[in-house]
């Protein structure tokens, strides 16, 4: 068993399926709650990081330092409430410094009931996470600094893990509704899109309010289902193009569901497709390929990412710990991008038809613009179908 123990008086510990205690500061909501860990290597982002649905069943690790100085504030929220269970900080946040900022990391997190562990070596953490792969962890934060480890430590060898689940189910939206909210620009903020556009069905497994926006901002007019939508009440809206977001959990779970979908209305349309994160690994499988877990995932801004098509190298924001097997890409389905960090699968397409995805997400924007044109391309194939 390994013990680090922060300076001051503990008031949360992390602990790991192995044994592994981790004792640092508090802050955020009290209390306790299980995950898989992983780290994140954004410099930026925390605030989008922790509400993005793709994170759901897991505790961040970020190994920037400086987590919580420039606050929060309520228009970078990618969905209504924070997903990721927790987050694992260096140093402890400090009073924020940005003239967008409404409130403290800490006073959001303690509102949003999410805890939050400082004073931890996330270097150290992030090295044993790359080599032994996402633990299962529990994190604890109680004031008074009492911790029941033997409990911690079962409470983490007891955690599902996230292989074999379906997550989607529970980040979806409830009902079906309408989006038309753009990109942010200065200095009017947010605009709304207006006048005819290219009808969009989104289906959303966990959709990232950014990735919506982007396709309003292309010349889209967006519907979002729920993730457990069918072919039908796809086709019922009549729709230039099928859009499938980004979302958490084991794909192959997922798609008992999804990959049917998919391929019913693959069968009975020619309708431009495009998927993206969770989406790209459901049109994966619904064309015939394989999903496999990895050692840690890919979770940062700063990923390249090569087009094999053009030789183009985009720096992509990435969040995923599954992944697909490109060896499994049947015939008539081509490999568009691979990971130059270490070869893995970043997108496909179908050879004969405007069905694409890719496994990075485009509208984070770490390039900044490298991978927009995704979206307009999308626009593109929607106004030539025609």
């Amino acid at each position: 068993m390994t013990i680090n123990h922060a300076k001051a008086r503990p008031t949360a510990c992390l602990a790991m399926a192995d044994g592994t205690l981790m004792f640092g500061r508090g802050f955020g909501a009290t209390g306790q709650t299980t995950a898989e860990l992983c780290f994140n290597t954004a410099m930026t982002g925390y605030q989008e990081i922790m509400t993005d649905p793709s994170y759901a069943g897991q505790i961040v690790a970020f190994t920037f330092p400086h987590i919580g100085n420039t606050g929060v504030t309520p228009e970078d929220d990618e969905t209504a409430d924070p997903v990721a269970e927790g987050m694992v900080v260096k140093w402890d946040p400090t009073a924020p410094s940005n003239w967008r900022s409404t409130e403290t990391l800490n006073t959001w997190l303690t509102r949003r009931g999410r805890i939050a562990i400082g004073g931890i070596d996330t270097r150290r953490l992030t090295r044993a996470i790359r080599q032994q792969g996402a633990p299962h962890v529990a994190l604890a934060h109680n004031p008074d600094g009492d911790f029941d480890i033997e409990a911690l430590v079962a409470a983490a060898r007891g955690f599902a893990g996230l292989e074999g689940r379906d997550l989607a189910r529970d980040v979806t939206c409830a009902q079906s509704y309408r989006w038309d909210e753009m990109r942010w620009a200065w200095p009017e903020g947010y605009k709304r899109r207006e006048g005819p556009g290219h009808k969009v069905v989104a289906i959303d497994y966990g959709a990232k309010r950014n990735i919506l926006r982007c396709l309003a901002s292309a010349g889209c007019d967006v519907t979002v289902l729920p993730a457990t939508a069918t072919a039908d009440d796809v086709l019922a809206l009549s729709p230039d193009g099928l859009f499938l977001s980004n979302g958490p959990g084991d794909p192959a779970a997922t798609g008992a569901y999804a990959v049917p979908m998919i391929q019913s209305v693959l069968g009975q349309s020619r309708m431009p497709v495009f998927g993206i994160c969770l989406g790209h690994q459901m049109l994966a499988r619904a064309l015939g390929a394989k999903t496999v877990k990895m050692n840690h995932g890919h979770h940062g801004a700063n990923h390249p990412v090569k087009d094999l098509e053009t030789g183009k190298v985009e720096i992509t924001s990435m969040n995923h710990g599954f992944t697909v097997d490109a060896q499994s890409l049947p015939v008539g389905v081509h490999q568009t991008h691979v990971s130059l960090f270490d070869g893995s699968n970043c997108g496909i397409r179908m050879a004969d038809r405007p069905v694409w995805s890719v496994q990075y997400h485009p509208e984070a924007s770490p390039g900044p613009m490298d991978s927009y044109y995704l979206f307009e391309r999308f626009s593109k194939a929607m106004a030539d179908a025609a």
